[in-house]
């Protein structure tokens, strides 16, 4: 299983980013044939703010929560407080931002091997998940 960081489904649709549009395109479409991909509350919630406010061809609201329900199939995790706390650990222990921190604990507790992210150290393995920047 493989957990998407915001960044990944954000080049997908970010048409200023055409290299690495094209690398998280394939993916998304890697995640949905293999039904592989897992995506948390949070980064929706990213994803659509960014999505229409901090792109330079922003979606229209409407277009981008279109786009939001094309992820409803997906594996939904869904932030719990107890994750709070363990993202906190994570800050510590590992100096991401506490961000960063609840997108590891969400990919972790989702049970992700894999966590895409191009924000976050390449290669890290934290127990069983291993951090990947596609983009490298």
């Amino acid at each position: 299983m493989i957990f998407l960081d915001t960044n990944i489904l954000v080049y997908a649709y970010d048409l200023d980013e055409k290299s690495k549009r094209q690398t998280a395109k394939a993916i998304l479409v890697d995640c949905w044939n293999n039904r592989s991909g897992i995506i948390s509350t949070q980064v929706l919630q990213e994803f659509y703010v960014t999505l229409t406010r901090k792109l330079s061809s922003k979606l229209p609201a409407t277009e981008a929560r279109a786009v939001i329900r094309d992820f409803f199939p997906w594996s939904i995790y869904q932030i719990a407080p107890t994750d709070i706390a363990e993202a906190s650990e994570i800050e510590d222990q590992y100096g991401y931002t506490f961000w960063d921190s609840l997108v590891i604990t969400a990919a972790r507790n989702a049970s992700a091997e894999v966590l895409y992210s191009e924000d976050m150290q390449d290669g890290q393995k934290l127990g069983d998940l291993k951090i990947i920047n596609p983009f490298k």
